[in-house]
């Protein structure tokens, strides 16, 4: 690097930026003083460590920009870095927002929504949490806790206006749109949702405690007991939340392991001195790097866009800039926040807990990098390197959906582990909300329930209620096969999208014979294959078996119709004659609405026979 270009920088705060000889940004710094920070680089080599070195080795150019302090810098370099993503920063493997409980607090009748970040709208956030499961079993019970409604019902225009549905019937809301709700009632509720999810169990079972007994000296029996049962609930939920400090504090605890070039970060979050959940995140290219930097960088990247920031942040590793990067987080809270390394006490244990857990979390990777390259076979690794996926597709699934003429709308699911069939995980799902040939609108529905029931059998094993070899829907796809093409996958997309499940997704296109011709990605983009190849074949052969399984179930359903159904019955009606009416008539519904005139020239009966069918079903009704 020429030395006038160093001898030129200032002795001001900012970023600077190297870049590689095609132009690329290659990495993004800040400094208090940029001439100094610079001119590190291209001064004394043989002091860098090894990932240094070889990023000078392959710098072309640099540019600065000039900030008017260090904290500004600070704020411009976490930016860039998001921005640009360059080679040689570290760069957090979990850099998803997490999910958050909003409370529409200014609404004159607040809701309790599903938030991917937090919003300066004016609105009560609770969070964050760990999965989107665990958000909606909270929104789920807090709403059944305190019978608020979840429904997309708009409120005050349709109170009082509708039906009232089936939670209602059965006492999990308070139905506003059957009857009218005052403010003042239904405020109390949200009041008391937020006193709940904000952690305040202890005023809560006291309150409830003592309106329970009021209630009992009235005789209001059913009062009490529905308050009774509130209590338990929230009793259950208290047992099954571990209490880390008796602080009561909202604070986040940081540990680190470092193994070779990764570095292992376990994320606690506790609020109100309690556990409710952890993250564990994972840093490439960061084995050389000092213990100060490392921590530096890992707050800067995992706090840049963080919705909720709490007032303490405990870390393992000390730095020189921790100050500063209270002050910026203080900035973005609107509050103080302090980050520390606590050095004995409770606060010391709580961090120790954290590098244990990261500690395992490295053990646990590396079990299961080991155990995939045992069992992946080289088939699967030419089609990740083909689809360009993240992971091997160790498991991959399918779908499809068969019916005739609208009617029986059925979806089935394959699974292949390693590029083999695993019949012990198929599925198949009977259509429940789409009628006619809506293939579309059956396939997401298929889809929305596997997910579903994926996330159910979540919050079981963490509940200790499933063990994970009886989980029927877990582990979750590495890729998703669709028996279609660009409709299905648009639909699908958005639908992975909405439910915040990252899955890649490919369709399996035929040609004019009905062969497997290519596969698509979700932009369109076809993908071929050599017809010979390994990866191929499998392709093919999972378009078939899906095919063939969802058309199995079908027929079965069919038969099952023609032969078991009510026609049975029927006196004078025997198995021909059933079977020649279902082929005739296709479903049940329209051979109960038919006339005797129509099921004598539609279904081929004589007139004593479409008499006894036809007063069957009418003097039944």
């Amino acid at each position: 690097m020429e030395a006038s270009r160093l001898s030129n920088i200032p002795m001001e705060p900012g970023v600077y930026l190297m870049k590689d000889k095609n132009g690329k940004i290659i990495y993004v710094g800040k400094a208090k003083l940029l001439k100094n920070r610079v001119r590190q680089y291209f001064q004394n080599p043989e002091r860098h460590t090894p990932k240094v070195r070889a990023m000078v080795s392959n710098i072309a150019d640099f540019e600065y920009i000039l900030t008017d302090s260090e904290l500004e810098a600070l704020i411009l370099e976490c930016n860039l870095i998001k921005k640009y993503k360059p080679y040689y920063n570290i760069l957090l493997k979990d850099d998803k927002n997490y999910p958050y409980i909003k409370v529409t607090t200014r609404d004159e009748f607040p809701k309790i929504l599903f938030a991917r970040k937090m919003e300066r709208d004016g609105a009560k956030y609770f969070g964050p949490y760990t999965s989107s499961a665990a958000v909606r079993e909270a929104i789920d019970m807090v709403s059944k806790l305190y019978k608020i409604p979840n429904c997309n019902i708009v409120l005050p225009r349709d109170m009082g206006k509708k039906r009232a549905c089936l939670n209602a019937h059965i006492g999990q809301c308070i139905a506003p749109c059957e009857r009218v709700v005052t403010k003042q009632e239904y405020k109390k509720m949200i009041s008391d949702a937020c006193r709940f999810l904000n952690g305040e169990h202890e005023e809560l079972i006291s309150s409830l405690r003592e309106d329970m007994y009021a209630a009992s000296e009235a005789m209001e029996f059913e009062r009490a007991a529905i308050l009774r049962d509130k209590l338990d609930s929230i009793k259950r939920l208290d047992e099954r939340q571990k209490i880390i400090s008796e602080r009561q504090a909202d604070e986040d605890v940081l540990g680190f392991y470092r193994q070779d070039t990764k570095t292992f970060a376990e994320v606690f979050f506790i609020r109100r001195g309690r556990l409710l959940g952890r993250r564990t995140v994972i840093l490439d290219k960061s084995g050389e790097m000092p213990e100060s930097e490392l921590v530096s960088e890992f707050l800067k990247q995992f706090y840049h866009e963080a919705g909720d920031i709490p007032k303490q942040i405990y870390t393992q590793y000390d730095s020189e800039e921790l100050p500063l990067i209270s002050e910026w987080l203080s900035q973005k809270k609107g509050q103080k926040v302090k980050v520390s390394c606590p050095k004995r006490g409770d606060k010391k244990r709580i961090v120790e807990m954290a590098y244990k857990n990261a500690r395992q979390a490295a053990v646990d990777y590396l079990l299961k990098r080991s155990s995939d390259k045992k069992s992946i076979s080289k088939t699967i690794l030419k089609l990740k390197e083909e689809l360009l996926l993240p992971t091997p597709p160790y498991r991959i699934e399918s779908y499809d959906i068969s019916n005739t003429s609208g009617a029986e709308n059925v979806g089935s699911m394959v699974v292949f582990v390693d590029g083999q069939p695993a019949k012990r995980y198929y599925r198949r799902f009977k259509i429940e909300t789409v009628e006619g040939s809506d293939d579309y609108k059956s396939m997401a529905e298929m889809i929305y329930r596997r997910m579903k029931h994926a996330r159910e059998e979540e919050l079981l094993i963490e509940q200790g209620e499933l063990a994970k070899k009886d989980a029927k829907f877990l582990p979750r796809p590495d890729c998703i096969f669709l028996d279609g093409g660009k409709g299905h996958l648009s639909v699908i997309s958005e639908l992975l999208e909405l439910l915040d499940e990252d899955v890649p997704l490919f369709g399996m296109v035929k040609d004019d014979k009905h062969r497997t011709r290519v596969l698509i990605d979700k932009d369109g983009k076809e993908i071929e294959f050599a017809k010979s190849s390994a990866a191929f074949m499998l392709i093919t052969r999972i378009q078939d078996e899906v095919h063939r399984f969802a058309i199995e179930y079908h027929k079965k359903l069919r038969s099952k119709t023609m032969t078991g159904s009510k026609l049975e019955e029927i006196s004078g009606i025997g198995p021909a004659t059933r079977k020649k009416l279902m082929k005739q008539m296709k479903t049940m519904t329209a051979i109960k609405n038919a006339t005797e005139e129509e099921l004598i020239k539609q279904g081929g009966l004589t007139a004593r026979q479409a008499e006894s069918v036809f007063l069957y079903f009418h003097e039944k009704a």
